[in-house]
């Protein structure tokens, strides 16, 4: 169980890399207040919680029921990704949201899951990460020992999931320290760095597509 937790949060942590979803996490909720924004953190937590878990659990079954591969899940979920960056990239300056409500407990709550949790925090990698792991359940031919494996993934995932909320409710406290201008130059570099990310994911996909029919082609 030892041994599964510290496989599964080293390979979890670096993927969801909660400090760095932290930056994003504020740049997409700065116009809202710290309440509203511990409310986020907290529902985000839950949420990721959960799609960890049922990655790990079942999503190896879903993606066989509905026939998709995780090299296609990856250049899906890199599109939304790259496309999420690009959007916050270019989105209004800090004069500009000055003008308007500073919070909006309606709009940021129906952001919760979409697109704070999924692609943005639990994105196709985390998701990919997870099924692999939940395939090698097939390598435990006693039952204990696989009751054992999901135990020490689940806490691994809860583990994630408490960091994904400290991360989050004090990610305030960057732009507290940095102030208005060093914010909004951390929230464009935030940016780039996730549109780069969505396009390494695709490019990740569409390498592991191609190393399929490379075989096939020789």
């Amino acid at each position: 169980m030892l041994d599964t937790y510290l496989l599964m949060l080293a390979a979890l942590f670096p993927v969801v890399n909660p400090p760095g979803s932290a930056m994003v996490f504020l740049t997409m909720t700065k116009r809202a207040s710290t309440a509203t924004r511990q409310m986020l953190a907290r529902r985000v937590a839950i949420n990721a919680f959960f799609v960890m878990a049922a990655s790990l659990l079942v999503g190896a079954f879903i993606l066989q029921i509905y026939g998709i591969s995780i090299p296609v899940l990856r250049i899906a979920g890199g599109l939304v990704v790259a496309a999420s960056g690009w959007t916050l990239l270019n989105s209004g300056s800090t004069k500009e949201d000055a003008t308007l409500s500073s919070d909006s407990k309606v709009e940021y709550a129906s952001q919760a899951f979409y697109p704070l949790t999924l692609p943005l925090t639990t994105g196709p990698g985390t998701i990919a990460v997870m099924i692999s792991l939940g395939l090698s359940r097939a390598a435990y031919a006693d039952h204990r020992a696989e009751f054992a494996f999901l135990i020490g993934g689940l806490l691994a995932t809860l583990t994630i999931a408490v960091a994904i909320y400290l991360c989050f409710t004090f990610s305030d406290w960057v732009a507290k320290v940095l102030g208005r201008g060093g914010t909004d130059i951390a929230v464009r570099l935030s940016a780039f760095i996730l549109f780069c990310l969505g396009v390494q994911i695709v490019w990740t996909g569409v390498s592991d597509l191609i190393r399929q029919f490379i075989p096939v082609a020789a």
